[in-house]
C-alpha cells in the first residue's frame, strides 16, 4: 500500500501538466525577481531620470542656471527641511531632490519641529511653518519660509474673482544657495540726505535675492565713499547734491567705482552739481517730459506712458527674447557725446522712437500736441558709460521703481533694474528665475460640442461595437 502511495506520487511529478505548471512557476519567480530588481535599481537612479516633468510650467524642471550653480559650488551645503511627518508637500519634496541630484555637495536633512522643537529659533525670529528651509554652509546660513515658496497676482481678482498662483521655490533656494556659497557679497550705497525715494518693499525684497546688500550711505557725514562699496544708487532726489559731495562721488568713481543715478523730469537748474557729474561722462539731460507720437511706444492710450525700446545689451537681453516691456510713466530724455575721450563708451541701452518729443512745459503742459519750443527727439531713456573699471547708469525716470508700474509690464521693469544690478555689480551668477505657474487650465466646450461628443461616446460607439460582434458571430455561425 505503501509502495503504491509513493508510485502515484513519483509518477504525479512526471507528468505533462506537472512540467508545464511548474515551468510556470518558475517564469513567475523569474519575473518577480526581475521586477525587484528592476524597483532596486530604478531607486539608484536620479529623480530627474525617473520623473519626468509633464506639466505645461515645467515645474519641477530645473533652469540652467541652477544647474551652473549648483553643479559648480566648491563648498559643501546643507539644506534643512523643517516639516512634520506626514506634512511634506510634492512640490517641495521633488523640487529637494533635484538639487540633491545635480551635485555630491548638497546635502538634504529632514528636521520634524516635533522632534527638534528648537531647532528653526537659531535662523529666525518668526513663526515657522512647515515646509520652511534652511540653507547652511560654513560661511553663513539663509533661512526660505514656507510662505517665499509661493506668488499671488490679484490684478485681476476684481474682475474675475479668480487670481493667479505661481511656484518660487527654485527661485528662492537657488538664490539661497548662491548667498551662503559666495565669498563675498557687494554692497550697494544708496545715497541719502536730498529727498531720495525708499525703494518698495518687493523690490527690497527681489534684490536680496540676488545676493546684493543694501546700506544707507550720507556724504555729509563721511569723508569717502566705503571702500566696500560696489555701487552708488541715488534714487529721485528731490534736490541736487552739494559741491563737496558731487566732488566725493567724482572721486569715488575715477577710481572704478560705479553710480546708479535715477531722476525725474525737473525745471530750472535743479540738479546743477548732478549735472556736472554725469557730464564727465557724455551724459546731459533734456528738458520737459518726453510724449510719443507713436502707439506702439506707449502705453494705455497716454503719450507719456513710455514703452521704450530696449536696444541690444546684456542687461536688455533677457527681456528681449521673452518678450517683456519696460514702462516709464514721465520720463526726460537723455543725450550721449563720448567724443570728449577716447576711453569712454556711452551705450544707449532704452531710446525713444523718432517721431517723440520733449515736452518743455513739462508737469504744466495742457496738450498732447507738439508747440513751439518743444525739442524734437529721439532720445535715449538709459545711457550707461563706461570708462575702465567704471560704470555710471542714467535712467531718466524714477516710475520705474514703483509697484503699479511694474505689475503693468508683469515684472519687466524689476527684471531690468535687477539686471542693471548685476551689471554694475559685476555679479557672474545673478538669479534670474521667475516663477512657474501652478495656477490649472480647464478646457471649455460649449453646448452643443458636449452633445456631440456624449452622443459619439454614449450611443455611436457602442452601437459600432455592437455590430462588428454581430457580424462576426454571425460569419462564425455559417462556418
Amino acid at each position: 500500500m505503501k509502495n503504491s502511495f509513493w508510485k502515484k506520487l513519483t509518477s504525479a511529478f512526471r507528468t505533462k501538466s506537472f512540467r508545464i505548471g511548474g515551468y510556470s512557476v518558475l517564469s513567475l519567480v523569474v519575473v518577480l525577481a526581475i521586477a525587484i530588481m528592476a524597483n532596486v535599481l530604478v531607486e539608484t537612479l536620479p529623480g530627474s531620470w525617473t520623473q519626468l516633468d509633464m506639466t505645461d510650467s515645467k515645474l519641477y524642471s530645473l533652469s540652467a542656471q541652477t544647474k551652473n550653480i549648483v553643479s559648480s559650488l566648491e563648498q559643501d551645503v546643507t539644506i534643512y527641511w523643517i516639516v512634520q511627518q506626514g506634512k511634506e508637500e510634492s512640490m517641495v519634496e521633488t523640487l529637494l531632490s533635484r538639487y540633491k541630484d545635480l551635485s555630491d555637495r548638497i546635502r538634504i536633512v529632514k528636521k520634524d519641529p516635533d522632534v527638534y522643537p528648537t531647532f528653526a529659533q537659531q535662523y529666525t525670529d518668526g513663526g515657522v511653518y512647515n515646509n520652511s528651509i534652511v540653507v547652511e554652509s560654513d560661511l553663513r546660513s539663509s533661512y526660505i519660509s514656507a510662505n517665499d515658496f509661493y506668488e499671488y497676482d490679484y490684478s485681476s481678482y476684481y474682475m474675475t474673482g479668480k487670481y493667479d498662483v505661481s511656484f518660487a521655490g527654485e527661485n528662492a533656494l537657488t538664490s539661497a544657495i548662491s548667498y551662503v556659497a559666495s565669498e563675498e557679497l557687494p554692497i550697494i550705497y544708496t545715497l541719502t540726505g536730498h529727498g531720495e525715494e525708499d525703494l518698495s518693499s518687493s523690490f527690497q525684497s527681489a534684490v536680496e535675492k540676488e545676493n546684493i546688500t543694501m546700506k544707507e550711505l550720507s556724504l555729509l557725514t563721511e569723508d569717502a565713499v566705503p571702500e566696500d562699496a560696489a555701487c552708488i544708487l541715488i534714487n529721485a532726489p528731490k534736490t541736487d547734491v552739494a559741491e563737496e559731495e558731487k566732488d566725493l562721488l567724482l572721486q569715488y568713481i575715477q577710481s572704478g567705482g560705479s553710480l546708479i543715478l535715477i531722476t525725474d523730469p525737473v525745471e530750472g537748474d535743479s540738479r546743477t552739481n548732478l549735472d556736472a557729474l554725469m557730464a564727465e561722462y557724455g551724459m546731459q539731460e533734456t528738458e520737459g517730459v518726453i510724449l510719443e507720437t507713436d502707439r506702439q511706444y506707449y502705453a494705455f492710450g497716454v503719450p507719456y506712458y513710455l514703452l521704450p525700446e530696449l536696444n541690444y545689451h546684456t542687461i536688455t537681453s533677457p527681456l528681449r527674447e521673452n518678450g517683456y516691456y519696460v514702462i516709464l510713466p514721465i520720463a526726460h530724455g537723455l543725450t550721449a557725446d563720448e567724443e570728449e575721450r577716447e576711453s569712454l563708451t556711452v551705450t544707449e541701452l532704452l531710446t525713444t522712437s523718432s517721431g517723440a518729443f520733449s515736452k518743455t512745459d513739462g508737469y504744466n503742459m495742457i496738450s498732447y500736441d507738439k508747440e513751439s519750443g518743444d525739442i524734437d527727439g529721439p532720445f535715449a531713456l538709459a545711457l550707461l558709460a563706461e570708462e575702465g573699471e567704471s560704470k555710471i547708469l542714467w535712467i531718466s525716470s524714477a516710475s520705474l521703481l514703483q509697484d503699479q508700474a511694474n505689475l503693468q509690464v508683469s515684472g519687466g521693469n524689476q527684471d531690468f533694474f535687477l539686471n542693471c544690478l548685476n551689471e554694475i555689480c559685476r555679479q557672474e551668477n545673478s538669479i534670474s528665475i521667475r516663477a512657474k505657474s501652478i495656477s490649472y487650465s480647464y478646457l471649455t466646450m460649449d453646448s452643443s460640442t458636449i452633445a456631440r461628443l456624449t452622443a459619439l461616446m454614449v450611443f455611436v460607439i457602442p452601437a459600432v461595437v455592437l455590430a462588428v460582434g454581430i457580424i462576426i458571430w454571425i460569419r462564425r455561425k455559417r462556418r
